[in-house]
């Protein structure tokens, strides 16, 4: 099963996902053939080379001659798709994805799915968009999507009810739960039905996976844009499913964290033990302090807090409030570890927690736990070192 990842940098759009499938390696031939299976006229599908920023790039465009073409409904959508010589599972697709389009409209318009038009759209353009990119994944068995945030662009756009804010309010609307930004650009990167098409099929947003890559494509938009290019960049590899593959030896386990670090220099230092007692009672996997020197030689300290990918949220929380921070930097990280257990070891003075970390069957550490090692040593009057050490020896031999 092949996996694809598209790298949204710059938004997304239909004709932008058609031209990173054929840039990938998707015969137009084959893209035009199976399109034809729709048995709808007034359309042709071209495909160019173009170059954005000094990048090699495939442009597709959907071109209708005639500007007069009557606006399709939901129900039309349906019925050709329906009657079309494509399989089942392209059906299946492509209706997904025109149900979740005209559902999205239905809402932000208050009106029956049944009764949307896609005269926004432009109804022929998003039928071969969308059924294009059904049938550019079906094409190049890719079985897994993964998409980047979005950059959706900004200010304002002319629609059929008048000037509204980008991203658009259909588009808005399909892209919730997915993570958004602009980077200040006042064009709409993000369309409906490009939208629609990545939302449906991924519900999985983020960094790059691990992934062996097979083919980069590139698909052109529409703009020519001074700050970056206007392309969307498509990936397709194998999927890296184990520690081998990624070429790290066995016996290590592996998992993907959130780290979360911003430098501080104008904090009182007493106020740190409170905020990392906070970030562990909140889930942080870790948290440490690094002194360091900043700049006019300011001394500060550099807050790293590791934390579950589903707990980043609790951390920022904790530390706007209980810090001065303004800004935080927050990136995915892989994490190769060791397995670990946590024993009980009973001593002749009492019971010491001890955490064991193996590789496959091998013991590559043993680590006693300090506040039972602690109490034990001031109860008994001995030295603190000797139960740990007794802890370890004890450990090693259950």
């Amino acid at each position: 099963m092949k996996l694809a990842y598209f790298d949204c940098f710059s938004g997304a759009s239909g004709d932008m996902i058609l031209g990173a499938l054929v840039d990938a390696g998707l015969p137009l031939a084959t893209l035009q053939e199976r399109l034809a299976l729709l048995d709808v006229e007034g359309y042709e599908v071209n495909a160019y080379p173009v170059t954005k920023k000094g990048l090699r790039a495939t442009k597709v465009d959907v071109v209708i001659p005639r500007k007069d073409l009557p606006a399709r409904d939901f129900r039309d959508m349906r019925e050709i798709i329906e009657k079309s010589g494509l399989t089942p599972a392209e059906k299946e697709q492509g209706l997904r994805i025109f149900t979740r389009l005209a559902e999205a409209e239905a809402r932000v318009h208050d009106c029956p799915v049944e009764e949307i038009h896609f005269h926004e759209l432009g109804a022929l353009d998003t039928l071969v968009d969308v059924m294009g990119a059904v049938i550019g994944f079906q094409a190049l068995g890719i079985g897994k999507i993964v998409v980047s945030p979005l950059d959706v662009g900004g200010g304002m756009t002319e629609m059929a009810h008048g000037r509204l804010p980008i991203p658009g309010p259909a588009t808005a609307e399909l892209l919730k739960g997915a993570p958004i930004y602009s980077s200040g650009i006042d064009k709409e990167l993000v369309t409906p039905t490009g939208a629609a098409i990545l939302t449906t099929y991924s519900r999985t947003f983020g960094p790059m996976p691990r992934m062996r890559v097979e083919v980069v494509g590139y698909g052109a938009g529409g703009w020519d844009l001074p700050e970056k290019p206007n392309l969307l960049r498509l990936f397709i590899g194998e999927e890296v499913s184990t520690l081998a593959e990624a070429g790290i030896p066995e016996g290590y386990s592996s998992d993907r964290v959130t780290l979360i670090e911003t430098n501080i220099d104008d904090l009182n230092p007493q106020v740190y033990d409170y905020v990392m007692e906070r970030l562990f009672d909140a889930g942080a996997l870790d948290v440490t302090l690094t002194p360091m020197l900043m700049k006019k030689g300011r001394p500060a300290h550099r807050l790293s807090v590791i934390a579950p990918p589903d707990g980043a949220d609790r951390m920022l929380e904790i530390i706007f409030r209980e810090t001065t921070t303004l800004g935080l930097r927050i990136q995915q990280v892989d994490r190769v570890v060791l397995s670990r257990e946590e024993r009980e070891v009973t001593l002749s003075f009492g019971t010491v927690r001890v955490k064991i970390a193996r590789r496959g069957d091998t013991i590559l550490n043993v680590a006693p736990e300090y506040e039972d090692c602690k109490k034990i040593a001031l109860q008994a009057g001995i030295p603190l070192r000797e139960v740990m050490e007794q802890a370890r020896r004890g450990a090693e031999r259950v």
